[in-house]
């Protein structure tokens, strides 16, 4: 059995023992944190077994599934899968660390209930970056929806049931429309070879030779698949209203890696399959991608909800990432990949510090905070570290990311990159003014816990009425220090996380370079 393998086994057996433990809520958290940090701690041997030099795809595991159709279940993992992985593993466990602080469960659920959902989309989550069979590939994109929905659905706020099915429907039907492209592949494949196969490796060799208007068809339903899923403006409705929606711990999944499968499959599927049809639409993409940065920016600027301002500066990162993958230059398309790993860190971070203010404060609106960093000085750095790497702070984790991006995207593309840079400037405005209004100036906020009240009680402006608010604990310190290491180590010391991307990369760009 492979690292790979066991990463996507481990949790799906936790979750199937924490779901019988519906009646001892701190025994099912116990044991989902168990799994969670030795599903993390199997990614070690997982990195360390990992030859950057080697074969594009390693640690090969494969079975048969269908084999008059040529599907099987196959996995294995090249640098951008794996740093991806890393990212999962070391999430879910702070997830599940931070129930009880930043989320309470609905009257009548049990955490066995939510923490068997969150191990159940970790390993479907960890298995779509591994797949190396389209087909399955495809299966577990839309399998991978049903948990969300569920966590969705079943335990995020009052319009839970309309952001659950707008998500659901939304990326539903973005794979519906990849599997019809996937079976156009197949069919090219059955033409060529003699027999169909959806092996990933083969169907780069195959499809990469049809003709540019067969190739720019097929390119199309794979690219609105995972537009939809980044998201890309403009199918990124759906964003706002599910992380608005869920909860906390639901939203840094959703959110911080979730929607990277929609930019991982522009880097293994669109670009390497396609090669033709993506450097002929390319431009187009590159329209989306700006015009993402600036729509998104914007956006966030205006929010008066703290969750669903982050939505919206997810918006805007990823059409910076976007922007790196299709100007097919290696220093941005490099750029965009270490801004996957880095913008989960960042993002999740400063979602799980908003989820620790509104469990003070009993409201995610931006208007109902102030001052409070005089009376909690921890919490209130915490936000501006968290706040400093999402604006790619010089320092900080993201900054080496953006820098690449716009690096190289000027080389070729001088205009798309001057008009992101505006994001860059957009981006210092809105974080430091979430910052300012939430824990800068007069003591206040309609609804935090004044002395002696609950939430919804009013807080006087003197800051004596806030001496029930508390700083972080031993607990929620914990909970937030492996990202703050991540993200100030990565800052100073990115080395790591670039060798071992950087050959995927060069692959990619190979694959791209040969095409007609």
């Amino acid at each position: 059995m492979t690292w790979v393998l066991a990463t996507i086994l481990l949790p799906l057996v936790g979750a199937a023992v924490v779901a019988g433990m519906k009646k001892n809520d701190r025994l099912a958290t116990l044991t989902a944190l168990v799994v969670s940090l030795l599903t993390f701690l199997l990614v070690i041997p997982m990195w360390a077994s990992y030859t950057p030099s080697g074969d594009r795809i390693q640690q090969k595991s494969s079975m048969d599934w269908i084999p008059n159709f040529g599907i099987h279940i196959s996995f294995g993992i090249d640098g951008i899968a794996l740093v991806m992985i890393a990212v999962i593993g070391l999430l879910v466990p702070i997830v599940v660390g931070a129930l009880g602080l930043t989320d309470k469960l609905p009257a009548g659920r049990s955490a066995g209930g939510f923490l068997s959902l969150i191990l159940v989309q970790e390993a479907l989550t960890i298995a779509v970056f591994a797949a190396t069979d389209v087909f399955l590939f495809y299966v577990l994109f839309e399998i991978m929806l049903i948990p969300m929905y569920f966590l969705i659905g079943g335990y995020g706020g009052a319009n839970r049931q309309y952001a659950a099915v707008k998500f659901f429907l939304y990326s539903f039907l973005g794979g519906l429309i990849m599997l019809a492209s996937a079976i156009g592949a197949y069919s090219l494949a059955s033409d060529k070879l003699g027999k169909g196969s959806f092996d990933w490796e083969t169907l780069v060799t195959v499809v990469r030779d049809a003709p540019l208007g067969t190739q720019i068809w097929l390119f199309l339903g794979f690219f609105l698949a995972f537009a939809i899923k980044a998201p890309l403006v403009p199918f990124h409705t759906w964003l706002p209203d599910a992380a608005g929606q869920a909860p906390i711990g639901v939203a840094v999944l959703l959110v911080g890696v979730l929607d990277k499968v929609g930019t991982f499959g522009f880097l293994r599927y669109c670009l390497p399959m396609f090669p033709d049809a993506s450097k002929e639409l390319a431009p187009w993409v590159l329209v989306l991608a700006v015009a993402g940065v600036l729509y998104g920016s914007i956006l966030a600027a205006g929010q008066r909800d703290m969750k669903r301002f982050i939505a919206y500066v997810s918006i805007a990162h990823f059409g910076f990432i976007a922007l790196g993958i299709f100007t097919f230059n290696e220093q941005a398309m490099v750029g965009s990949v270490s801004y996957m790993l880095n913008h989960s860190l960042a993002t999740g971070m400063l979602i799980v510090v908003v989820g620790l203010i509104v469990m003070r404060g009993g409201s995610t609106r931006i208007s109902d905070y102030g001052g409070m960093a005089k009376v909690t000085p921890l919490l209130g750095g915490m936000l501006l570290i968290a706040g400093l790497s999402t604006l790619s702070l010089p320092g900080t984790n993201s900054f080496i990311s953006e820098f690449l991006v716009l690096l190289g995207s000027f080389v070729d593309y001088p205009v798309y990159t001057i008009i992101a840079t505006v994001g860059m400037v957009l981006a210092a405005a809105y974080v430091l003014w979430l910052y300012q209004r939430v824990m800068q100036g007069p003591v206040r906020g309609d609804a935090l816990i004044g002395a002696g009240g609950g939430p919804g009680t009013a807080m006087a402006p003197e800051l004596g009425a806030t001496k029930a608010i508390k700083d972080l604990g031993g607990k929620e310190i914990a909970i937030l220090a492996p990202m703050v290491v991540l993200i100030i180590a990565l800052g100073f010391y990115p080395k790591p996380v670039l060798d071992t991307i950087t050959p995927s990369v060069q692959q990619t760009m190979s694959a791209v370079q040969g095409g007609k």
